[in-house]
């Protein structure tokens, strides 16, 4: 047998060897992690550079462990230089969207000033953080084009405010006049149809566990009521 093909099955061999070693560490930390999740599942582990720490990725998170799964390390890893969130970095890489393949039609479009910057807001019209975003952040944000998708998670009186609002003659009017002056929209007739049921289905496959979320269009997000300078900031980071 000749030397090059000799190389060449030896490579292979230490390839395979390579990857089934990794396929039981993978198979071992599911073994050991997955019960301790309270029925949650892991989607993927990593190997990290941080001493020997696996990265598992569960419903959008991060959560670390060791070779074996016989530690579960619950937190963030920080860059002692630098002071940089690694584990917040990375769960915004992983959890970015395209920003294009949102289903716009099936949210209330508002536009302020030229509308060239542009948002996408998940709320729930019973949410109190999402009505001090509107009336704070976003009732001062200009020249800019807010999507709302009314995720109702809260309750089943959510689906029934959003209905309302979603069949009124003015949706953005009738949002704005619920989350920032307190006045309900005026029933819906039973006929009209709405994208309820299918922005809840975006949410959860987007993995929003709360309300408001902003969406960009450099598909990350911030979770939670931002105040304006943070949301400016934000937005000046992005090429539009």
């Amino acid at each position: 047998m000749g030397k090059t093909k000799l190389a060449v099955l030896l490579a292979a061999g230490l390839v395979t060897s390579c990857v089934g070693a990794q396929n039981s560490v993978e198979a071992t930390i599911k073994k050991n992690i997955e019960p301790r999740l309270g029925g949650a599942k892991i989607e993927s582990i990593k190997e990290t550079p941080y001493s020997g720490l696996y990265e598992l990725r569960v419903a959008g998170d991060i959560l670390y462990t060791d070779k074996k799964g016989e530690y579960l390390i619950i937190g963030h890893v920080y860059d002692a230089k630098t002071t940089r969130d690694l584990t917040r970095e990375r769960i915004d890489d992983i959890n970015k969207i395209k920003f294009s393949d949102l289903p716009f039609n099936d949210a209330i479009k508002q536009v302020h000033g030229d509308g060239k910057r542009v948002i996408a807001v998940f709320e729930d019209p019973n949410c109190g953080y999402c009505k001090r975003l509107r009336q704070t952040t976003l009732k001062d944000l200009n020249n800019v084009t807010i999507y709302t998708f009314m995720y109702n998670i809260l309750s089943d009186d959510s689906f029934v405010k959003s209905k309302n609002i979603w069949c009124a003659p003015d949706r953005g009017k009738a949002w704005d006049d619920w989350m920032i002056g307190g006045k309900a929209a005026a029933a819906a007739p039973a006929s009209c149809e709405t994208p309820n049921d299918k922005i809840l289905a975006l949410g959860q496959k987007l993995k929003i566990q709360g309300t408001p979320a902003i969406f960009f269009t450099d598909g990350s997000r911030i979770p939670g009521a931002v105040d304006l300078p943070t949301l400016e900031k934000k937005l000046e980071s992005i090429k539009q």
